[in-house]
């Protein structure tokens, strides 16, 4: 396969992949779709936990998207990561510190926060917890803005 049709297989990870990852692969997909490049890209999120698994996302996170304007598929239920997730994707972005403790060991696995602009925390705060879906939004939306430029760079160098 060459490599520039090699399409880049992002799965964001929360706890119960009804609040921040569900958000992050909305938000990601609506940016790589405004930048042209959704042939390049693969989306989808998961749970660390089966907690959630079959429920729809948040209320508080489809509100947010909402008021920002940003499509979340009407069918998107969580489900819990599987040992084929971890080897069929090809970046793992998780949320905070217990789900890097959760998927230890996997070298794939990596922070969105690493994408935050500098300054941000380095656990994106739950708002399952917090309540504060404005403050998750934020902090995502400014890492996955990051995230794509990055991948921008990694398309363009090829």
């Amino acid at each position: 396969m060459e490599h520039q049709n090699h399409r880049h297989k992002i799965l964001f990870v929360c706890t119960g992949n009804i609040c921040r990852s569900p958000m992050a692969e909305a938000i990601f997909q609506h940016l790589v779709k405004h930048s042209g490049l959704e042939s390049q890209f693969e989306v989808a999120s998961a749970a660390t936990t089966s907690w959630e698994v079959g429920e729809p996302p948040h209320p508080g996170t489809l509100s947010v998207l909402k008021k920002h304007g940003i499509p979340i598929s009407p069918t998107k239920r969580a489900v819990k990561i599987s040992p084929r997730d971890l080897e069929y994707y090809d970046y793992i972005f998780v949320m905070d510190s217990d789900n890097v403790r959760a998927l230890k060991g996997y070298e794939k696995v990596q922070r969105l926060t690493d994408f935050a602009p500098s300054g941000s925390p380095r656990d994106v705060p739950d708002p399952y917890y917090t309540g504060d879906f404005d403050e998750v939004y934020e902090l995502i939306y400014a890492s996955c803005q990051n995230l794509l430029r990055f991948f921008q760079q990694k398309i363009s160098s090829t």
